[in-house]
């Protein structure tokens, strides 16, 4: 007798919950299908983390030279071009868009785009394919919002400007957020005149408020970017001389001239793949699956930033273990979201893990905080860097249960405070942990030393 599907599981998207997915469920002698529409490998490796990684860690190394008062004065140029040549080089290297990657695994690749036509069946470039089983993982894109003039006037995504090839000399960034701030840095460091435009009262709408405070201090200061909150955008315009961006601002439309448009406005959950045909719920933040990953329709899964809750390579890496886990082994097992951190990759970088002072609020939950500046410490001195500081956040049993770092190597502070809330310390266990004096991590320590007197 044939097989009744041609599949066991077909993977839609193989980004790192796709791919990953994928190749577990190979290991576990599945017959895989992984289908991709762009890049094999998925955009954060190919358009996202890597090329963005290479970028940032130029910009920042260049700025930092710059900060040393032992080359002022100097001409240190740059040849822009190869910042381009290395981003290729290293997706390359780090096997971006290389399905001979997932063949190797005996997983059967194919390229296009999917929709269901029914539980069990997606169309690909008018190819049916059957399988048993379903895993989506299809990401996010892009939200442009309702902002006259995008369908007619010239701007970048994110994905695109870090890769443009000719420096502008004025750029506006639409949007505060994580990745806007990103992209403005970038450019800033580089010495392009950078303005960022932001809905909310602060940057990083999503962290508590003196943490955006911090960052556009430094921007505006360190950098002299122009910082516009409770700024919205309504259109975006061009004629012979430059684009221009048209904002309201308290209550008055302006507009300002620039040579380049960057929209960093969020992005939403890719969905447009025939779920309707498949009975798989969703809302336009996102496919609804429980607690193991599983859709309304009972044989497809969903992993991953087609979630629409915050995005991770890190949370889709461990969502596509946990959930193929329970699949081979058949099992019930829960993914443990408590440490995971939500990083901004700006300099100085902001990482928060756990709850902020914001989340609290929200549930209306008692705590106890204590925040230490990083211009209190020789090492920004050494440095020559003051703007930044490591609050944490603890429960009236003195339990860690959050923190929120700004500091040039926040993401790898987060490690030992993602540990603290994993297994429950103390601020007493945290403050007694030795850490080296002439680092930023010592800030940690005094944090965490500060909790242990406080009160609410």
């Amino acid at each position: 007798m044939g097989k009744k599907y041609d599949f066991n599981y077909i993977v839609i998207g193989s980004g790192p919950a796709g791919s990953t997915a994928a190749i577990e469920l190979t290991k576990g002698k599945k017959r895989v299908g992984l289908i991709e529409g762009h890049f094999f490998g998925g955009s954060n490796l190919n358009t996202r983390d890597i090329p963005y990684s290479v970028a940032l860690d130029f910009s920042h190394a260049y700025r930092k030279i710059l900060s040393y008062p032992e080359f002022s004065g100097q001409n240190l140029s740059f040849d822009f071009s190869t910042i381009s040549a290395r981003q290729l080089k290293t997706i390359i290297e780090s096997g971006g868009n290389n399905k001979a990657i997932f063949e190797a695994n005996k997983i059967t690749c194919i390229k296009g785009y999917a929709s269901f036509l029914d539980k069990h069946t997606v169309i690909v470039n008018e190819k049916k394919y059957t399988a048993d089983n379903f895993i989506i993982a299809t990401g996010a894109s892009l939200k442009v919002l309702e902002i006259s003039g995008t369908d007619t006037v010239e701007y970048l995504t994110p994905e695109d400007a870090i890769k443009i090839r000719h420096l502008p000399k004025v750029v506006a960034v639409v949007g505060g957020g994580s990745t806007g701030c990103e992209i403005a840095n970038y450019f800033a460091e580089l010495g392009v005149r950078t303005l960022i435009l932001e809905t909310a009262e602060h940057l990083l709408p999503l962290e508590d408020k003196e943490v955006g405070d911090t960052l556009a201090d430094y921007f505006t200061q360190k950098l002299g970017v122009t910082v516009l909150s409770n700024s919205r955008v309504v259109a975006l315009e061009e004629d012979d001389i430059s684009k221009r961006v048209v904002f309201r601002n308290e209550n008055s439309e302006k507009m300002v001239r620039v040579d380049c448009i960057v929209l960093a406005t969020g992005s939403s959950p890719n969905l447009n793949l025939g779920l309707e045909n498949a009975g798989i719920k969703y809302k336009n933040t996102g496919i609804i699956v429980d607690k193991f990953f599983q859709t309304s329709t009972k044989n497809i899964y969903a992993i991953g930033d087609c979630l629409g809750k915050t995005s991770s390579t890190e949370r889709a890496y461990q969502e596509a273990i946990t959930l193929t886990n329970n699949i081979i082994n058949k099992a019930k097992t829960q993914l443990n979201y408590n440490g995971f951190a939500r990083i901004t990759h700006t300099f100085p970088e902001v990482s928060t893990v756990g709850l902020n002072e914001y989340d609290l609020t929200k549930r209306d939950r008692k705590y106890k905080k204590s925040i230490i500046k990083l211009s209190d410490f020789a090492i920004s001195h050494i440095n020559n860097f003051e703007h930044g500081f490591v609050k944490l956040l603890a429960d009236k049993s003195n339990h860690i249960i959050g923190a929120t770092i700004v500091a040039p190597n926040a993401s790898l502070m987060t490690a030992e405070i993602a540990l603290a809330i994993r297994h429950n310390l103390t601020a007493l266990e945290l403050a007694s942990t030795p850490h080296v004096f002439n680092s930023y991590s010592y800030a940690i320590k005094l944090a965490a030393k500060e909790l242990i007197t406080k009160k609410k």
